[in-house]
């Protein structure tokens, strides 16, 4: 293992701490920001400096605000210029808005539990998964205005209707049928 890099110990130790403020494990949170386990060990412990992607996925995770994000973008030491998300004197209000970029990914991931939280923007599904003795991971979360909700909630009774109530499929009767 390679020796810690005093420059980086403090940008760990503070990533640490958001990452055990939410109560969120390693696993967790690696897997939130794609990257593995012993990585988000080595960032934390300050062995290893997180990509410009990396430390803005864990900035946008913790839901870390202007002062404390711009905080860790300059412990981090990058050379490239602050993100426009980051830096206070620029007037978004005449910037174009961006909601939320996420790359497509279409793999299927199964979940086992779920938990619905509501609060004055919507609904947020967290979907979990048992991964021992009373020990939950979220696989994902998803979060939706109301009248996203009660949408969704009509396609999921249609569906489970369809799987509960299959239709027969209607044949049309042939001519000799039709005659008889």
């Amino acid at each position: 293992m390679s020796e810690v890099n005093p420059t980086f110990i403090a940008l760990g130790r503070r990533l640490k701490y958001a990452r055990e403020a939410s109560k969120k494990s390693l696993t967790e949170v690696s897997g939130a920001v794609e990257i593995d386990e012993q990585t988000l060990f080595r960032i934390e412990s300050g062995f290893e400096r997180p990509s410009e992607d990396i430390l803005m996925l864990l900035i946008n995770y913790f839901d870390i605000q202007d002062n404390e994000a711009l905080r860790l973008w300059e412990m981090a030491e990058y050379s490239s210029p602050l993100p426009d998300e980051l830096r206070p004197d620029i007037d978004i209000s005449s910037a174009n808005k961006v909601i939320m970029f996420m790359t497509q990914d279409v793999r299927t991931i199964y979940s086992d539990g779920l938990e619905a939280m509501i609060n004055s923007g919507g609904i947020t599904l967290q979907f979990t998964q048992t991964s021992g003795p009373k020990q939950n991971v979220t696989v994902a979360k998803i979060g939706m205005g109301i009248e996203q909700a009660h949408a969704m909630l009509v396609s999921l009774q249609t569906a489970l209707l369809q799987a509960n109530y299959p239709m027969a499929q209607r044949q049309i009767p042939s001519s000799k049928q039709s005659q008889d």
